[in-house]
């Protein structure tokens, strides 16, 4: 092996390797002194009744007791951590492993005891009554006190490792379930905002033909001079497509402006019978709005209005806040739908409220209707905002 690669990969490992030296060491120093804590309760427990008795109390004797039997629990506890994570409670083969770790705890407090015995009889700390017997007597007589014990603080290892382990499982379902939760909502965001984007490019080639038509029916008339103007309004046209194409939502003021391009190419083609007024409140120039989402209302005004009758039609829009909500209003004194509906209308009406009800859900709405005596009126309700809008509400 080279060398320099084998420098490379250790120093690339050096970080990793303390790491993992920095928390092993500090999980020992954690179960050392959770241990000593276990120590000093146990022999506040043992000291305080004999003080309360006025009995003569060695408390050396109880104080090195306990610990002496603490620490060896605490060089025991990572190996019943190690066989915890083997064989965990409460996942897998439960009553298995359940039985199997009643008769570990059994092991664990005689071998503890069985070590715990030489210790305090080296140490001189033994109980009196047992100092001069064997080695096998002092065993017998420590369990006949420390067994039980024993027992507990093997299961106390082991349950407070379930609780930690359990509480961890926990956490990470919970991350899980807020990481399925982020993608699902970037995931909607994505196909919310591809069908936007769907409808309003199929809004663009459906006023384009339209136009191209109506340019195509002058040139026929031999009309070039009003088809020639048309098509160079067109191409303006255009240009503020192109230039909005990725926006979903524009200034007010820009979607008029558009408007009075696309009003310029009607007036061309219907000369005076055509009169448009466009009025909107100073204080919503700046407001967003769905992009385009005045044409279609006013081409259908132009075709129904104009195209079903051969008197003049006037068509006014309006533009006024009203609360937190931004009102647009498209009417004209044309002839108006017969049948008295407008469900069903073509793309554009179909179009707008699609467009409306993914950019704002409940909050957006289009309202038309026929007036008396005549005409139509067409109302777009949508929040007031400047900036960005709330998510998209498509399915």
């Amino acid at each position: 092996m080279d060398p320099g690669l084998y420098l490379r990969s250790v120093a690339l490992g050096t970080p990793v390797v303390q790491h993992r030296l920095s928390v092993g060491l500090r999980r020992h120093a954690l179960i050392w002194l959770a241990w000593t804590a276990a120590g000093l309760f146990y022999f506040t427990q043992d000291f305080a009744p004999r003080l309360y008795r006025n009995e003569s109390v060695p408390w050396r004797n109880v104080l090195v007791g306990w610990m002496a039997a603490m620490y060896i629990c605490a060089a025991f506890t990572p190996a019943i951590l190690w066989f915890g994570r083997r064989c965990p409670v409460g996942q897998g083969r439960r009553w298995r492993w359940v039985a199997l770790h009643y008769a570990c705890s059994a092991a664990f407090s005689i071998v503890s005891t069985s070590i715990e015995a030489p210790v305090l009889m080296a140490l001189g700390v033994f109980p009196p009554l047992t100092r001069t017997r064997s080695f096998a007597d002092a065993v017998s007589a420590l369990l006949v006190y420390s067994f039980h014990g024993g027992v507990v603080r093997y299961w106390a290892v082991v349950g407070l490792q379930a609780v930690i382990r359990s509480r961890n499982q926990a956490r990470q379902r919970e991350n899980e379930a807020l990481r399925l939760q982020a993608d699902s909502s970037e995931l909607a965001a994505r196909l919310s905002a591809a069908q936007l984007s769907a409808l309003k490019a199929q809004l663009q080639p459906h006023f384009l033909f339209n136009t191209l038509g109506a340019t195509m029916s002058l040139i026929r008339q031999y009309k070039n001079q009003q088809a020639e103007t048309i098509t160079g309004r067109l191409s303006d046209l255009l240009r503020l497509t192109l230039e909005d194409v990725d926006a979903q939502e524009v200034p007010l003021w820009r979607e008029l402006d558009f408007l009075r391009v696309y009003l310029s190419i009607e007036q061309v083609r219907f000369e005076n019978r055509l009169r448009v007024g466009i009025a909107a409140d100073p204080d919503t120039s700046d407001a967003l709005v769905p992009h385009m989402v005045l044409q279609p209302i006013l081409e259908n005004a132009v075709r129904h209005g104009l195209g079903q009758s051969e008197q003049s039609v006037c068509i006014r829009v309006q533009a006024s806040r009203i609360g937190k909500d931004l009102m647009l209003t498209v009417t004209d004194d044309g002839p108006g739908s017969p049948s008295g509906g407008f469900e069903g209308k073509g793309i554009g009406l179909r179009n707008t409220r699609d467009r409306l009800q993914c950019l704002y859900g409940l909050a957006g709405a289009l309202i038309a209707e026929n007036l008396n005596p005549r005409g139509v009126r067409v109302t777009i309700t949508l929040p007031f905002h400047f900036g960005r809008a709330g998510d998209s509400e498509c399915d």
